[in-house]
């Protein structure tokens, strides 16, 4: 391994700033590097839809009403999924794209995914498997308020 490897991504777009570095050493173990490359495409695929002009906050709310009292199970999952070809579903995805046509199919997806992952399920290793198969690995949090100091 080279001595200065790194993954370094800053993203600047309007009001949105993401940076993720980590410097890369003979010793840095491979679930941290996945950790970093995992945080930076849930970064990237959240703000993708936003920038489109999705209310993905509609969508995550429909999505959280959707499974509201399922139990991760794969026959659970089939009988959400199968809700989503309704008319209801047409109407929130057409309220969250403001009418544009042309983005429902992009906004479905977010459904979708949404759906899927709050049934406990994911497409992608991201931050919360990782830290459930390695528990001692350190997952950043997101930057927040902070305490007032005394």
């Amino acid at each position: 391994m080279a001595e200065n490897d790194s993954i370094e991504f800053l993203a600047r777009y309007k009001n949105w700033l993401a940076v993720k570095k980590i410097q890369i050493t003979e010793g840095t173990p491979p679930e941290e590097i996945v950790l970093q490359l995992s945080t930076i495409r849930q970064s990237v695929d959240r703000k993708s839809f936003e920038i489109l002009g999705i209310d993905t906050a509609a969508i995550d709310e429909y999505a959280t009403e959707l499974t509201k009292g399922t139990r991760k199970s794969f026959p659970a999952l089939a009988a959400v999924v199968q809700r989503l070809g309704t008319k209801e579903v047409k109407e929130v995805v057409k309220g969250a794209t403001k009418g544009k046509d042309e983005l429902a199919e992009i906004a479905s997806t977010y459904l979708f995914r949404r759906v899927v992952q709050k049934l406990m399920f994911d497409f992608d290793v991201n931050p919360d498997l990782l830290q459930k198969a390695y528990p001692k690995l350190k997952v950043p949090k997101p930057p927040g308020r902070r305490p007032k100091s005394a």
